[in-house]
């Protein structure tokens, strides 16, 4: 139910969360980087989400991680920020969430001695040269680089990463520059594994997944649904691991 324009909306497990009815709202890629990021590095203590949106990519991270660990997001949009506070009172996350709201190429945001086990992104796939911003802003700055591109994204990422950490994020399947920013910063591809939307159509996502160092081992595509539309039995079971059903 929308009440002033923001909805109050399950997440997963026991947790809620906050959104425009008519801003951008989570989906399918939060999921997926979420699902990523706790099997990579399942006992993170500590968790930094970059370009963060309402919260809803670390929130569910968070949920699946140890009891004790701490989540800290960082996300330059005052309004996604405003109700990120509210999910986080609303959950009662005050002890475990922090949310940093500034932009994530800002030294400032950050401390230079801040390392985080795991970190993850969503980062937007469009240049701003590649189309028509949406005149909602926070549906523009969630599709164009506005804040950032994958090469900041990533940056940020090396600046913070533990030495034994992971770092977690999505990107356009046929777009070449998340490997080239992966490099760039300085880190290793341990995995990348694509995702299809649609039984029988090409992999519109990918999930990479970075280190300090390791060997690369790429994982097979992962199908959300299959050609009748239903969810495919391995996507069910992200969101069984993700405690979205049951």
């Amino acid at each position: 139910m929308a009440t002033d324009g923001v909805t109050l909306s399950r997440l997963s497990g026991r947790w809620w969360i906050y959104q425009l009815a008519d801003g951008h709202r989570y989906a399918t890629d939060d999921v997926l980087v979420a699902w990523a990021g706790t099997r990579a590095r399942p006992e993170a203590a500590t968790v930094l989400d970059l370009g963060a949106g309402v919260g809803s990519v670390g929130l569910m991270a968070l949920l699946i991680l140890p009891a004790e660990s701490r989540l800290v997001s960082v996300e330059v949009q005052a309004a996604s920020a405003a109700l990120a506070r509210r999910t986080l009172r609303h959950n009662a996350l005050d002890r475990r969430w922090e949310i940093r709201e500034g932009d994530l190429r800002d030294p400032a945001v950050l401390g230079p001695g801040e390392r985080f086990d795991l970190v993850l992104a969503n980062p937007p796939f469009l240049p701003v040269s590649a189309g028509f911003l949406p005149h909602h802003p926070q549906k523009a700055a969630a599709r164009f680089e506005l804040h950032g591109d994958v090469f900041d994204y990533c940056r940020t990422a090396a600046a913070h990463l533990a030495p034994d950490g992971r770092f977690c994020f999505c990107h356009a399947a046929r777009d070449p520059r998340p490997e080239r920013a992966v490099e760039a910063a300085g880190l290793a591809l341990i995995q990348r594994r694509d995702v299809v939307f649609r039984e029988g159509r090409g992999a519109h996502l990918a999930l990479y997944t970075c280190a300090r160092e390791g060997p690369r081992r790429d994982a097979p595509p992962l199908t959300v649904r299959d050609r009748t539309g239903r969810r495919t039995p391995e996507y069910l079971e992200v969101l069984r691991a993700m405690r979205i059903v049951a």
